[in-house]
């Protein structure tokens, strides 16, 4: 089964919310333009990974795979190409925060950072201000 990216869709939230509730991942901000791309195989929806843009900076956000798609590389599929897609618009840098995903994306380039460090645009949103929890880590990497 060939594995398809392709940019996420309207039709595409209902699932998107079911897959990151399942994840235990926060939806209460979420909505279809802060979707950024969708895993396929076989056209079922086998993840996704959303994206808040900044001008040259972004906070990607909402990366999850399906519990019996997880380990066949379909995250580093989704995350290479966000990276991707970011450098072609002029997103030079990519912010995030995650529970239990700091070992994954370390291995994918992201450093630790302090909250303290995060941009004003990072610092201003939903996720960083309140939906994420105080102890998630706060990682970017330079694109």
């Amino acid at each position: 089964m060939t594995l398809t990216i392709r940019p996420a869709t309207d039709s595409d939230l209902d699932a998107a919310v079911d897959l990151l509730r399942m994840a235990g991942l926060p939806v209460d901000d979420l909505s279809a333009d802060r979707l950024a791309l969708v895993a396929e195989k076989e056209q079922i929806f086998q993840g996704v990974i959303g994206l808040e843009v900044f001008d040259e900076l972004a906070l990607l956000r909402s990366l999850v795979v399906s519990e019996d798609a997880r380990g066949a590389g379909i995250g580093l599929a989704l995350v290479t190409a966000i990276e991707t897609a970011c450098l072609a618009d002029g997103v030079g840098e990519l912010w995030l925060l995650t529970i239990d995903a700091d070992s994954f994306f370390q291995k994918l380039g992201y450093v630790t950072r302090e909250r303290y460090d995060a941009p004003a645009a990072i610092r201003s949103t939903a996720e960083f201000s309140g939906l994420c929890p105080g102890d998630a880590v706060l990682m970017s990497k330079e694109l």
